[in-house]
């Protein structure tokens, strides 16, 4: 028998907020978290911006040794995996920890340790590469030091799908605990890409934005959009079977009714024009909740202020609405946090989760000039409150890998 599966615990680190609290309180006041990148230094750099993790000190959350040995990307995820921990009241007395299981994805890993260690190396000789290079730097070690961290015994996964990689774990911990796998699972995804080789890599492809005002930089559906920030954070959600959760008299903020995966098949780095696959990924979602479009009040689009993924997300949109696609909001937040690319969905999904909860659809901030290529309601530059009932998060990634979730507000 398929079960029924709810949100139950919320956790994020982001450009905004380092925490849920304060991130959601950013998202409804509009606030931009994009700065000029402090990270390292720019001179011969053509992007100028990112949207960095502010007044992270690691020191506050890890002792001197372990802050030494975990990446900021791992860092990040377990600190949100352990406010996503204390927010569900999970422990190990009302929960078997053997069935609590971890999906957390990482677009690229542990670039910040890579870059290091490849210094290291050319500079000083194979014998100066630390041995921790691997441990922190390969993609699964979020979801690793995540499970170490909470005690999580069950399934632990890293999956990586570039910028859809969030979303993917969302949907496959949905699918997990729908089928009886796992009662509960700590899933999203974390990144920490604000580095030399990350952005000169993502300039040099053309894909980001070279602009050098923070509010004209993320600007996704404006017709003056030319490329995406580069974000960092992570977003953790903790989903858990109803029956689990009602056990031991757990809040719900939301439920997950529907998932859809699928490929462009396409290109490496350009969605389908026509948003086939992304569609069908929509829809996928939409049949697995046996609901019609018309039905989904909000969409947090993938969004991203390239030229062609929000064109492309917009016919992706209109495919699978129909007639519905003119009616449904629909906006993207990344001009709030910039692009957190495996973590995005993760955070996206929180997003949509409070959306449920407090009744508001969060705008597409620093929007001025409207392009007919992207003609939905796209929430321009102020939020609205509205009663939400079911929500709809979309992540496309690198490789031509579509994701959407759908979230329903929570009824017996």
């Amino acid at each position: 028998m398929e079960k029924r599966v709810v949100i139950t615990g919320l956790g994020a680190i982001t450009p905004i907020g380092n925490n849920v609290e304060e991130f959601w309180k950013g998202i409804k006041s509009n606030k931009c978290g994009i700065q000029e990148i402090t990270q390292f230094d720019t001179e011969n750099y053509k992007v100028k911006l990112a949207a960095e993790v502010k007044d992270f000190e690691p020191e506050d959350y890890f002792d001197k040794r372990s802050s030494k040995r975990l990446d900021r990307f791992s860092q990040f995820a377990i600190v949100a995996a352990k406010e996503a921990m204390e927010d569900s009241k999970i422990t190990p007395e009302n929960t078997d920890m053997t069935r609590v299981g971890v999906i957390v994805s990482s677009g690229i890993g542990g670039l910040t340790t890579i870059e290091k260690e490849n210094r290291n190396l050319v500079e000083k000789g194979p014998d100066r590469v630390s041995p921790m290079y691997i441990p922190m730097s390969i993609c699964n070690m979020a979801a690793g030091n995540v499970a170490i961290e909470l005690g999580a015994k069950g399934e632990s996964v890293s999956v990586v799908t570039a910028c859809a990689g969030g979303t993917h774990s969302i949907g496959e911990a949905y699918r997990m605990i729908k089928h009886g796998y796992e009662d509960v699972i700590f899933a999203g995804g974390t990144e920490s890409t604000i580095t030399p080789t990350g952005i000169a890599g993502f300039t040099n492809i053309k894909a980001l934005s070279q602009s050098t005002d923070p509010n004209r930089a993320s600007i996704p559906f404006d017709k003056e959009r030319n490329g995406f920030v580069m974000g960092e954070g992570a977003g953790i959600l903790v989903l858990e079977e109803l029956e689990h959760a009602k056990r031991r008299n757990a809040k719900i903020y939301a439920e997950v009714v529907g998932y859809g995966a699928t490929s462009d098949a396409y290109h490496i780095t350009s969605p389908s024009p026509d948003g086939e696959g992304a569609a069908r990924a929509m829809k996928k979602a939409m049949q697995e909740s046996n609901i019609k479009p018309e039905e989904i009040t909000y969409i947090n689009a993938h969004g991203t202020s390239t030229h062609l993924n929000d064109a492309g997300e917009t016919s992706a949109i209109k495919l699978a609405f129909g007639e519905a696609s003119k009616n449904v909001m629909v906006s993207s937040t990344k001009g709030n946090t910039g692009h957190l690319l495996g973590a995005a969905g993760g955070i996206e999904a929180i997003i949509c989760t409070k959306s449920i909860e407090d009744n508001f659809v969060p705008p597409t901030i620093n929007y001025k000039v409207p392009d007919e290529e992207c003609d939905l309601d796209i929430v321009p530059n102020i939020g609205r409150n509205v009663e939400v009932k079911y929500a709809m998060s979309n992540s496309l990634g690198f490789g031509g890998h579509n994701s959407s979730i759908l979230l329903k507000k929570y009824e017996e």
